[in-house]
């Protein structure tokens, strides 16, 4: 009886480490789990929504991605709620974690595609026109890639036309969900900075000495006349007013004098996409009552 038990053992630990292996690699995928936000927005604007069966948990868009099952932060995940979900494939934008994380996948014989990042608007085409590719919907990415090129010529023209006179300073405000601490987003030469500046807005210097956690003191230094809130924290302290109140800095700054608290999704500023024209529009009009 026990060499029955052992020998089921063996064979069921074999399969567990094989099922994986000869499943598709390339775009005719249909189990996949997309590890990056962004990869996650692209797909669905693809087409290939349907096809994903589980994200990490800073896919917030579109809403059909809040449907699916969670595997963790993007960088602090776990391998075994991924395997869990069975899939054919598994997408990200090489800014995984933890560290071990990419090594324990490929042990289980899962099937990973790394695509480019979208920080700027030129790599988010290119990406655009990588996934397009892979998933074999390269029409679908050239159209995409028209629309985000109308939005953000009308952005340009619409900027250009209004010469903004009070161009005011901006901070973003960002609450870390993996690391429970507000911080400051802007300053950092990422996509948040292009998208104030595209916007007719100047980014607000902040000199938090390397420091990842906000300083109150940097914040009323910095002393912006605007702060973009992101909407996890903004929305955990429930109103304009409490969160002027309880984040360091703020009621110090001209932005918590004057209630000039934007609150704005976290994935319309970290990355550039498809709605990129149309979210810089919006910003625009926020900032400067600008439609």
């Amino acid at each position: 009886m026990k060499k029955i038990l052992v020998a089921a053992a063996l064979i069921s630990l074999i399969a567990a480490c094989g099922r994986f292996k000869n499943k598709s690699k390339d775009g005719d995928s249909e189990r996949i789990v997309c590890l990056s936000k962004q990869l996650t927005e692209y797909a669905f604007a693809l087409g290939q929504g349907h096809k994903l069966v589980g994200v990490d948990l800073s896919s917030t868009y579109p809403d059909s991605a809040k449907l699916l099952k969670t595997v963790g932060y993007h960088r602090a995940l776990n391998a075994e709620g991924i395997i869990s979900l069975n899939p054919d494939l598994v997408i990200h934008s090489n800014d995984i974690g933890p560290e071990g994380i990419i090594p324990q996948l490929e042990k289980a014989g899962l099937n990973i595609k790394v695509f480019g990042g979208a920080n700027t608007i030129d790599s988010s085409k290119l990406l655009l026109k990588e996934m397009g590719a892979y998933f074999k919907v390269p029409a679908k990415a050239d159209s995409l890639i028209k629309i985000m090129e109308a939005d953000l010529t009308r952005a340009d023209s619409i900027r250009a036309a209004s010469k903004f006179k009070d161009t005011p300073s901006v901070m973003i405000i960002h609450f870390g969900r993996a690391s429970n601490i507000y911080f400051v987003m802007s300053g950092r030469k990422g996509p948040g900075d292009l998208y104030i500046q595209l916007a007719g807005a100047k980014v607000t210097g902040y000199d938090a000495k390397g420091a990842r956690q906000i300083s109150g003191e940097a914040v009323a230094a910095a002393n912006p006349d605007i702060i973009i809130a992101t909407d996890f924290g903004f929305d955990q302290q429930g109103s304009i007013d409490k969160f002027i109140e309880q984040v360091p800095g703020v009621a110090l700054t001209n932005a918590g004098k004057n209630k000039r608290i934007i609150r704005f999704e976290e994935h319309d500023l970290v990355y550039f996409g498809p709605r990129s024209g149309k979210n810089i529009l919006k910003l625009m009009e926020l900032i400067h009552g600008q439609k």
